[in-house]
Formats: C-alpha cells, sequence, structure tokens
C-alpha cells in the first residue's frame, strides 16, 4: 500500500457519524460539500486545486504548510493518480471521513480527510493511500489454527508485498523470549544495492517518546522530579513565562499542556541539519503561545517531549541521549540503539525513501531519500534509531520489571512512529510480541501490523 501525505493530520470534525455508504453520494452538509469540492478541483487541475486551497484551508495550516508545498504534492499524486472517480464513502466519523475512488491511472484509493470543528470547516489535512484490487478495507479476520500456519501467511504476505514495493523493512515474531519468525526484505540503501538484514538499524520515529516517558518516571521515583512540577522550576528561562508557571511534567507526559509542535513554517525553513541538540528545538516552537489551557483538553505535542527531553536533562545532570543509553538501554540489553548525527549514519543503517516532493535522487518508483526532512539529530520526541532484537529486549526487560513505568507496561504495549521514508510498529501482549520496522512511508508497517495481527492464532 503506497502511501502519501498531502496536509497535516490533526483533530478533525465530521457532521455525524454515519455507517458505510455503498455509494459516493456526498451529504448536503458543509463537510459533505468540502470533500465534493476537493475531488472536483482535483480533476480540475491546478488552478482548480489552488482555488480549493485558498477557499477550504485556514490562514494559520496555511502558514504551516504552504499553499506552494500543497500544491507541489498535489502535482506529485496528480501525476501518479490522474483523474478521480469516487465510489463510495468508506466511513465517517466525528474526526475523519474516508471515500475510496478508481483513479484514470489504475489504481483504487482511500482518501481520509480531517477537517476542523468549526463553521463552515475547513481542511486540516488528507491522507491518500492506495487500495489493494479487492481490499475491503482492513485486514482479513481470520486468525490461523497455529503458529506455523501464521507464520506462513506472513511469510507469503511480506514476499508478495516486498515484489509489489509496497514494503521494505524487517519483521519479528515471538512468543514471549521465543523468536518464532525474523526476516527482513528489500534494500537499506537503493544508491548501493544494500539489503535490509534482521540487524538493520531502523528509525523509530515516535516510538522514542517511551523512553522518555520511563525515563521521566525513574527521576521521579528517585526524588529528582516530581509529576506536578512545573516547567519553570527546572527550565527558568523557558521562553513562554505562561507555560513556564502553568505547565507541568505531567500536562507534558499526557499531552494536554497546550504546547504545540516544533513541525510546520519554521522547521521547513530552518537549517535542518543544525539541530542537533534538545535545545536546538526550542527555536522552532518555544516562544508561541499555549493553544488551550493546560488540562483542559489534549492534542498531540511534539514539542511537550522536546520540553522533556530538557527536564530530564536537568534533573539528571546528563544530556538526554547519555541518560536514555545508560539507564533504559544498557540495563535492557538494546547493544544497538541509539541517536545518530543524520550525516554520520553507522554501517547497517537504512535509508528511509519517501514520496514526499524533495527530490535529492530520483528512483524508478519515485521514492527518494528523506534526508532533507530530517533534523541533525532525533530528539526526546522521537528520532532513534534501533533494531528487531533490541525492540524485543526491550519487551523482555519490560516483563522482568526493569524499564516498566505505569504508563508503559508490556502486555498491553501498542506503540507507533512514523515520518517521510520512516514507520515502525512495536505491539506486545501477555503471550506475544510483534515489531515491524519499514524504511517505506507510513502507513507501510501500520498495514503490514494490522494483517500479521489479524493472522494471529487466539
Amino acid at each position: 500500500m503506497n502511501q502519501m501525505l498531502a496536509g497535516i493530520l490533526l483533530t478533525a470534525f465530521w457532521m455525524q457519524a454515519q455507517p458505510p455508504s455503498t455509494n459516493a453520494t456526498f451529504r448536503d452538509t458543509p463537510a459533505g460539500k468540502l470533500v465534493s469540492a476537493y475531488l472536483e478541483a482535483f480533476n480540475t487541475g491546478e488552478a482548480g486545486m489552488r482555488l480549493f486551497l485558498d477557499r477550504y484551508v485556514a490562514k494559520d495550516d496555511l502558514s504551516r504548510v504552504p499553499l506552494e508545498t500543497r500544491l507541489a504534492r498535489f502535482r506529485q499524486m496528480r501525476e501518479r493518480l490522474g483523474t478521480l472517480e469516487p465510489l463510495k464513502i468508506v466511513q465517517a466519523s466525528d474526526s475523519s471521513v474516508t471515500v475510496d475512488a478508481r483513479s484514470s491511472e489504475g489504481p483504487l484509493v482511500e482518501f481520509t480527510f480531517d477537517l476542523t470543528a468549526t463553521s463552515p470547516p475547513t481542511l486540516r489535512g488528507i491522507r491518500v493511500e492506495d487500495r489493494d484490487q479487492g481490499d475491503s478495507g482492513g485486514p482479513p479476520a481470520d486468525p490461523k489454527a497455529s503458529d506455523q500456519e501464521w507464520i506462513a501467511a506472513v511469510e507469503g504476505y511480506l514476499s508478495q508485498s516486498t515484489s509489489q514495493n509496497q514494503f521494505s523493512g524487517a519483521v519479528l515474531l515471538a512468543r514471549g523470549d521465543k523468536v518464532l519468525f525474523e526476516k527482513a526484505y528489500g534494500l537499506a540503501d537503493k544508491a548501493s544495492n544494500i539489503p535490509n538484514r534482521t540487524d538493520t538499524k531502523f528509525n523509530l520515529g515516535s516510538i522514542n517518546k517511551i523512553f522518555t516517558n520511563i525515563a521521566i518516571h525513574q527521576l521521579a521515583s528517585q526524588g529528582k522530579l516530581s509529576l506536578e512540577d512545573t516547567i519553570g522550576k527546572f527550565l527558568p528561562d523557558y521562553p513562554n513565562r505562561d507555560a513556564a508557571s502553568k505547565v507541568t511534567i505531567r500536562h507534558l507526559l499526557s499531552m494536554t499542556s497546550g504546547i504545540g509542535d516544533f513541525f510546520g513554517e519554521r522547521y521547513e525553513q530552518a537549517p535542518k541539519e543544525k539541530i542537533r541538540s534538545i535545545r536546538d528545538y526550542f527555536p522552532l516552537f518555544a516562544d508561541k503561545p499555549l493553544e488551550f489551557e493546560p488540562g483542559t483538553n489534549r492534542r498531540y505535542s511534539n514539542g511537550g517531549y522536546i520540553v522533556l527531553g530538557a527536564i530530564i536533562e536537568k534533573a539528571s545532570g546528563t544530556d538526554y541521549y547519555s541518560y536514555v543509553k545508560k539507564n533504559i538501554y544498557q540495563p535492557a540489553g538494546m547493544k544497538d540503539s541509539d541517536w545518530y548525527d543524520k550525516d554520520k549514519l553507522p554501517p547497517g543503517t537504512a535509508i528511509g525513501y519517501t514520496y514526499e516532493d524533495r527530490p535529492v535522487l530520483t528512483s524508478a518508483d519515485k521514492r527518494n531519500p528523506n534526508y532533507p526532512t530530517l533534523p541533525g539529530k532525533g530528539s526526546s520526541a522521537g528520532g532513534g534509531y534501533s533494531t528487531l532484537g533490541d525492540l524485543h529486549a526491550f519487551v523482555k526487560a519490560m516483563k522482568r520489571g526493569g524499564v516498566s513505568t505505569p504508563d508503559c507496561q508490556p502486555d498491553g504495549l501498542g506503540v507507533a512512529g512514523g515520518a517521510p521514508g520512516m514507520n515502525a510498529i512495536l505491539d506486545s501482549g501477555p503471550n506475544y510480541v510483534v515489531v515491524v520496522l519499514s524504511n517505506y512511508d507510513p502507513p507501510t508497517a501500520e498495514k503490514a501490523a494490522r494483517q500479521i495481527r489479524a493472522w494471529m492464532p487466539r
């Protein structure tokens, strides 16, 4: 399933929940008219899409992802898909609406629209995914009778997906400490024709947030901080004085702080290669006003987890990266996990490949290395690297009680990370571990993990 991000996916609005429709007749509501207008603009071409974006995208969203960037992504989609014929409304809820469409170039395509909670609504983002022919919208819910049948089905599925250039990465399946299946697919470096291996290091994206969460709870258990402490206690020079006095560590952990994201126009324009420490991220967001009063709402916040990283540094007296390696990675036996400068990646590290319209090299499938999208170094919000074996070791360490916290328990752990050219899933329960790492865009690993879970014997 190829995927392309055409916008920023945030909390959205739909008129009211309704069952799947069997045709693409849109309701006569502001939201229905917006979705219909988008598809009409898509088929009209760039002039029509420019008018649509100018009318239906809020000004603050255009400041985060400028009009010309959105049009460049549209041109890329239009070249790949041609025109669209809407087929059916797959789902519509309070948070999103999903529409299946047939493209003139062949593939079935699934569009998920996210809208603002305003009257009339505006467009916040769109997720676009190719759908396999005959795909009913989700993985087949037919658990296999045995682990042997499960493994055979998974291996066949991954081999086929790789042959169709829909998957590149590595997968591990385990029952407790016993590894049942571990295999790599695709290329870690296309220019040098280097294959992925089971010990290849992949970018984890936001999965790294779990290590930040654990570090905070470790320091709390040592009496070096309290979850009720404010930002200002540890960072008296924090640029937003309102946030410094109101936002607590608990708010940051639960993403109820009101602190926004560091991705956006500032990040797009920043010399990303110079972002190599936790504090280097602060100019991207820390002086911005709170988006809401702390504790009154919940919104995904990469910026909040950057602040947590800075608090860890202050409370522990060491840099964030060293703290996590010494107090989480080493005790868990995670010998191949770390954060790397993007221009000094060690051998055995997968290069990410994305459909994002930022070409460096052009491959036959139009995926390009994701190097231009990356900061100089990852952070407490994400961007570290790990392997199949290390993530399995992490789950085993959690089960031993060495690195678990109230927020992170091994028998109900499901975390994911995704950005251009990276997608990672870590899923564990009482008697299973599933790890899927990919150097392709989301939802490459997510789709594989859903299928793997659907086939897992009950």
